[in-house]
């Protein structure tokens, strides 16, 4: 059950992409999105969504929640009813098995709320959960020592998958894309309006960098983002042309604060652009300080000062900027990959599924 259709990340990467690798292991899935395409569509616009429409959204998850009573095993994304109590969707479960999936801190958008009756109604509601199922998945160590404190009975740490062979087809064999001209330089950005707010913590850096010599920021999303002084180009987003549009760039960047919430975060931009054959600069905080070592897989930086020097250094010197693409592609390869991934998350769920 998860919460999107294809047009959401975390639904599509943790839960479809895999779906293939579910059936070769024997497993019979059925999906049924909380909310649909058209929902997120008009959530990135800015438009409202009519109550009548989420009223809807409940009364097929309620619907799917019935018809699923012969099933071995719910597979639930965070959460089956958003907003309600964690006895209301327990009661709905019928003493089904469940496992949950959790790829950021969604814990804190309850226990953190503005309002004290949400904190209090639903502050808990993730962890009481955690502890009923019978198997949580989780993305990053971060979610791993929370979900421990919340008392669950069985953890799978699973990063989300990339999926390498995707990026490699968008390659061209006879000139990798990464050896492009030291003059021209491209740093690229992909991600959902949720996490575009990350980029103004780098409008300075960049048009510094763009004041000294040719730069682009090149933002893969659903809106430019329009940082002042910033040469921007502006690739919309479709799963289609993700690949192609990330072979493209010169280097990846991913900027995050020092929050808990950020903390939680997966650190999935950069196994994307690493899977594309790119170097990398990120934030050292929560996953991204796994997944890039400093000058091996990538460069950390962690001021407006430290930003600058990094990019310049990859902007400036090719070779460096050859040897963490490179580097940064085997680790995916490695640990990243869905068809490594895959494998391991159809194991887990047919395990407790047959238990």
């Amino acid at each position: 059950m998860p919460r999107y259709d294809r047009l959401g990340a975390s639904s599509r990467l943790r839960f479809f992409d895999p779906l293939p690798h579910l059936a070769a292991a024997g497993l019979d899935v059925s999906t049924a999105p909380f909310f649909d395409d058209d929902y997120l569509r008009r959530l990135y616009a800015g438009q409202p969504v009519k109550g009548w429409t989420l009223a809807g959204r409940y009364r097929r998850r309620i619907a799917a929640l019935r018809a699923a009573g012969r099933t071995d095993l719910l597979w639930i994304e965070k959460e089956a009813l958003p907003w309600l109590p964690a006895g209301a969707e327990r009661l709905l479960f019928g003493g089904r098995p469940y496992v949950l999936d959790f790829d950021d801190a969604w814990h804190l958008r309850y226990a953190g709320h503005r309002l004290a009756p949400v904190r209090g109604l639903l502050g808990d509601k993730l962890e009481r959960l955690v502890a009923g199922a019978t198997l949580t998945v989780v993305a990053n160590d971060a979610l791993a020592s929370w979900a421990e404190a919340a008392g669950a009975r069985r953890l799978l740490r699973l990063p989300t998958p990339v999926d390498l062979a995707r990026h490699q087809a968008a390659l061209a064999p006879d000139c990798p894309p990464w050896d492009r001209p030291p003059g021209e330089f491209r740093v690229g950005w992909i991600g959902t309006p949720s996490s575009a707010r990350y980029l103004a913590a780098l409008a300075e850096p960049l048009a510094a960098l763009a004041a000294s010599g040719p730069l682009t920021l090149v933002t893969i999303a659903r809106h430019p983002v329009a940082l002042p002084g910033v040469p921007e180009e502006f690739i919309p987003w479709s799963e289609a042309g993700e690949a192609a549009a990330l072979a493209g760039i010169d280097a990846g960047i991913m900027p995050l604060p020092h929050t808990p919430f950020a903390q939680g975060k997966s650190g999935f931009k950069l196994l994307q652009y690493m899977a594309a054959g790119k170097a990398v600069v990120a934030s050292p905080v929560g996953e991204n300080r796994r997944i890039v070592a400093d000058g091996v897989t990538g460069l950390w930086a962690d001021s407006p000062e430290g930003w600058v020097q990094a990019l310049e250094a990859l902007r400036t010197d090719l070779d460096l900027r050859n040897r963490l693409a490179a580097a940064g592609r085997d680790l995916v390869a490695r640990e990243y990959d869905l068809a490594v991934l895959g494998p391991r998350l159809a194991a887990a769920l047919a395990q407790v599924a047959r238990a």
